[in-house]
């Protein structure tokens, strides 16, 4: 017998499939260009989250419209969602630019990105007007307390109190973005923060599912002007001070899982076969008490903690686009006979004057 070695069988390199979502699309198929932000900035997470969330969920990309108006945070949808549609308005004024979008084309999904001087400071009016008329969008702030992009001075979300290096003390009490949002009657309210990628990504989940306006008010360090220990929108107050109201997890629809009433914990097997383990909490936050909604937020404004999670939710109202009564074929779509009257249909008209 021969003790000489058989050769070592090679097996060929089978290269494994890339991972594709419900468009049969890879994850890189969502990114957008590389971002120019300063490096650590929370708003590159955001755009991450909104990536990973696009993805996952199979967003048609054509059928996405970003908006933006003027700072570092309205930069940032040029780093996801490279087919979408986009368009960057003028300092404040993108929610009345997104109320003309979404009317003219109300197969839209709309992604709004602002922050916190877009949207407290100079647009305070036409985020509360929006909040009001209900504008079916997902209204993110990137809120860092600063006007980063003109080199750090105080917005109106800075906190009372608050010493910046080149611009002393700000005496003024902030604006609370979600209370404010809550008082102008909007239907989607949440608080999170950049750090926290797996709570932004089960908001953002439920916020592209909601039918009307869904705020998300996202703390958003600024690495170069406000992200001190004495800050409460800074990386180190974030991760020490976060008090989530609830677990959160989004599924989006699919046939109804019907569970047992259970004590503490309960394993449910989801539709993808992955298992959802569901944990009762001591206190249960109901995000569908108004009331109690602005006495959580107060309370912890008064408290200094920082609060995240579902705030409020409200889906028994109708959107801009059910309150105007747009036909089901977006405007954009319809040919110019359905849209201006026949001569005859006016002169008629005017008859009856």
């Amino acid at each position: 017998m021969s003790n000489a070695k058989k050769p070592a069988v090679k097996r060929p390199v089978v290269p494994r499939a890339p991972k594709v979502n419900i468009l049969g699309l890879e994850k890189s198929a969502y990114k957008g260009g590389p971002s120019t932000l300063c490096k650590g900035c929370g708003h590159d997470s955001i755009s991450q989250r909104i990536t990973n969330v696009a993805w996952e969920l199979g967003l048609d990309q054509t059928q996405v419209i970003k908006m933006s108006g003027i700072g570092c945070s309205s930069k940032t949808p040029a780093y996801f969602l490279g087919w979408s549609h986009a368009f960057n308005s003028v300092h404040g004024r993108m929610p009345a630019i997104t109320t003309g979008a979404i009317v003219a084309n109300r197969s839209l999904k709309v992604i709004g990105i602002s922050g916190d001087g877009d949207t407290a400071s100079i647009g305070v009016g036409q985020f509360k007007h929006a909040m009001r008329r209900n504008v079916p969008m997902v209204y993110i702030v990137e809120n860092n307390g600063v006007y980063g992009l003109t080199k750090g001075q105080f917005s109106a979300t800075a906190d009372e109190g608050q010493v910046l290096k080149y611009h002393g003390v700000n005496h003024l009490p902030p604006l609370d973005i979600c209370i404010e949002a809550i008082v102008a009657n909007a239907t989607f309210v949440a608080r999170s923060f950049a750090g926290d990628p797996k709570q932004v990504e089960a908001l953002l989940k439920a916020a592209l599912s909601h039918h009307g306006i869904a705020v998300l008010d996202i703390i958003s360090p600024c690495v170069s002007f406000n992200n001190h220990e004495t800050s409460t929108k800074s990386y180190a107050y974030g991760k020490s001070h976060e008090m989530p109201l609830h677990q959160l997890d989004f599924i989006p629809p699919f046939e109804d899982i019907e569970i047992e009433e259970y004590e503490d914990e309960l394993e449910v097997e989801m539709h993808d076969g992955s298992i959802l383990v569901l944990k009762k909490l001591a206190e249960d936050h109901d995000p569908t008490d108004r009331y109690k909604a602005l006495e959580t937020l107060e309370k912890a404004r008064a408290e200094h903690k920082f609060i995240t999670g579902l705030i409020y939710i409200d889906e028994s109202r109708q959107d801009l686009t059910d309150l105007l009564h747009l036909v089901d074929t977006p405007l954009s779509q319809l040919p110019e006979e359905k849209l201006r009257p026949s001569r005859q249909a006016l002169e008629e008209l005017v008859a009856t004057f």
